[in-house]
């Protein structure tokens, strides 16, 4: 119970950023035609910010079934390697059935968490995920009930308190290691590479986000091969 609290608390800054996208979520799902108990629907079965806002775009398109499924894999594939990742820091009873059931509220900011763990149990994660998923859910409620009458400046304030909440998981450990400091600015510089340059801007979302994970990472491993004491500044 002591993990399932502490995982609860550590939740509470990526519930507040997923209660803001949500809710753009929720008037961007209901503009596009779907009912508010269709968008919550989608939310609470999905959890995957950028594959939902992809894949309401092309439901309002019948027939594009294989569009839609290149996109959601490529923009999703990058959870398999979370998942990996945090597996290996699962503890003994962190297995089984747990790991598919809890294994579906694995995302971006909920593995930036989970991966700064020692051992990761099950009680853990467990309130790890929880008020993230009520967040999702509730974001997508209200915004798919109340949004339209809200105005658009405050629309765009709520859709930044995603990337407010980025920062603050991610300056601390940069501020632990050089190899996490080299990893973001890798990151950082190819991902303005695949924005401004012509060619590569034409590259979805999803794909960009794959390929400048795994590049960073890959690269980040072979300079920084073991991550220890005399790492740290």
């Amino acid at each position: 119970m002591k993990n399932y609290k502490r995982g609860l608390t550590a939740g509470i800054p990526i519930a507040l950023g997923y209660l803001s996208v949500s809710f753009t979520f929720g008037i961007m799902a209901v503009s596009y035609g779907l009912s508010w108990w269709q968008a919550v629907l989608i939310s609470m079965t999905t959890v995957t910010s950028a594959g939902q806002f992809a894949g309401i775009g092309i439901m309002m398109h019948p027939g594009q079934y294989f569009q839609m499924l290149i996109s959601q894999i490529t923009i999703n594939i990058r959870y398999s390697f979370m998942s990996i990742s945090v597996g290996q820091k699962a503890d003994s009873r962190f297995s089984g059935i747990s790991r598919w059931i809890l294994g579906f509220m694995m995302t971006d900011e909920i593995f930036a968490v989970a991966s700064q763990e020692d051992s990761v149990s099950r009680s853990f994660f467990a309130g790890l995920s929880t008020l993230p998923y009520i967040g999702w859910a509730v974001g997508t409620l209200i915004g798919a009930i109340l949004g339209s009458i809200l105005p658009d400046r405050l629309m765009s304030a709520l859709s930044l308190a995603i990337y407010g909440m980025f920062v603050a998981i991610v300056i601390p450990e940069m501020k632990k290691s050089r190899a996490v400091v080299f990893v973001v600015l890798l990151a950082l510089m190819l991902s303005c590479m695949f924005y401004y340059v012509p060619f590569l801007s034409r590259i979805s979302s999803g794909i960009t986000i794959t390929v400048v994970a795994i590049v960073a990472a890959v690269i980040g491993s072979l300079l920084f091969p073991v991550a220890n004491d005399t790492d740290k500044e």
